[in-house]
């Protein structure tokens, strides 16, 4: 059922990116390090944006955003940096943003936090 959940925000999230310009680079980048849900380019600020996809059917167990920790944020650097390094791109902006989905809204609910390491 978590699975179906986080495939069901992924998925959104997806349309939500591509509806506000973005296009999709990757999803479900994985390394031993830990995992990427979505991968973007953003036209707008010309940067490489790592998203965390979180989505939560209440908000018994808090707001989807707060369930991304500092833990979460620097295993999400290093391996942004390994797609990086991977895709030859190096020399780029880049930055991390959270997209926070709340099912339990019609229509759900979903936010975008912006550059969430600064």
């Amino acid at each position: 059922m978590k699975k179906e959940i986080g495939k069901k925000g992924e998925e959104m999230a997806i349309d939500y990116l591509k509806k506000n310009g973005y296009e999709i680079l990757d999803t479900n980048y994985q390394k031993r390090e830990g995992e990427i849900d979505l991968i973007a380019y953003d036209p707008v600020s010309d940067e490489i944006v790592f998203i965390e996809v979180k989505t939560r059917r209440s908000q018994a167990y808090g707001y989807p955003e707060e369930a991304v920790d500092q833990d979460k944020v620097e295993k999400i650097m290093t391996v942004g940096r390994t797609w990086l390094e991977e895709k030859d791109k190096v020399d780029v902006f880049w930055r991390i943003d959270i997209i926070a989905i709340e099912l339990n809204y019609t229509p759900p609910k979903i936010e975008q936090f912006k550059n969430i390491t600064t």
